[in-house]
C-alpha cells in the first residue's frame, strides 16, 4: 500500500520512548493465537483498553474489517470506471454512427450505381456495416495498445505489478466490435433501403 518494508524497523517500545520521545501510541497490533478465537481476542482487548480510555477514543478493528472495507471501496471504484466506460462507449458509438451516416450521404451516387449493376441491399447494408465495425475494432485496438503500454510501463518503473490478462484484451475487443454493429446498422440499413434511380440523381 505505498509503504516498503525495507524501511521498517522493529524496537521496543521502551526505547522507541527513550532514544524518540515518543510518549502515546498511535496503534497496537495484536495476533491472536488461532483465527477461531479472533472475535473473542477483539472484545479481550476492547476490555482492557477501557480500562484507561472511553470508548470513542480508541477503535478495535481486524484484518476482516479492513478487507471488507476494501472491497467496498474496490466495488465503488469497478462501478464509477464501469459507469465511465459505458458513457465512452456510448459517445463513441455516435460518433461512429454519425460519420457513418455522413459517409453514407457522401456515397449515394456510389450505391445507386452499386445497385444498378445489381447489387442486391443486402450487399449494401453488409459494406456498410463491416466498415462500421471495423471503424470500431480500429479504435478498439489502439485503446487495447495504449493499456499494454500503460501496464508495462507501471511494471518497469511504477511499485505495482501490473497485470493485463488475456480475458480483458478479448472482452476490450468483443466490446469494440459490439459497439460498431450496433450504431453501425442504422446507416447501413439507410444505405440498403435508397433508392437506386434517385441515388443516381444525387449531387
Amino acid at each position: 500500500m505505498g509503504s516498503s518494508l525495507d524501511r521498517r524497523v522493529f524496537l521496543p517500545y521502551t526505547s522507541a520512548k527513550k532514544f524518540f520521545n515518543i510518549q502515546r501510541f498511535s496503534g497496537l497490533v495484536m495476533k491472536a493465537k488461532e483465527s477461531e478465537s479472533v472475535d473473542s481476542a477483539m472484545k479481550r482487548v476492547e476490555l482492557s483498553l477501557l480500562r484507561d480510555l472511553d470508548n470513542d477514543q480508541f477503535t478495535v478493528i481486524s484484518q476482516k474489517d479492513l478487507l471488507s472495507s476494501f472491497s467496498s471501496i474496490l466495488s465503488t471504484i469497478t462501478l464509477g470506471i464501469g459507469a465511465i466506460a459505458a458513457i465512452s462507449l456510448l459517445v463513441g458509438g455516435i460518433g461512429i454512427m454519425n460519420i457513418m451516416l455522413v459517409t453514407v450521404t457522401e456515397r449515394t451516387r456510389e450505391i445507386g450505381l452499386r445497385k444498378a449493376v445489381g447489387a442486391t441491399p443486402n450487399n449494401i447494408a453488409l459494406q456498410f456495416l463491416i466498415e462500421a465495425t471495423s471503424l470500431s475494432v480500429l479504435g478498439g485496438l489502439i485503446g487495447i495498445l495504449l493499456g499494454v503500454i500503460t501496464a508495462n510501463l507501471i511494471r518497469i518503473y511504477g511499485n505495482f505489478d501490473a497485470a493485463l490478462p488475456l480475458w480483458s484484451i478479448l472482452l476490450a475487443f468483443g466490446f469494440s466490435a459490439l459497439v460498431g454493429i450496433a450504431f453501425g446498422t442504422y446507416p447501413a440499413l439507410k444505405a440498403a433501403k435508397k433508392d437506386p434511380i434517385e441515388a443516381l440523381r444525387y449531387e
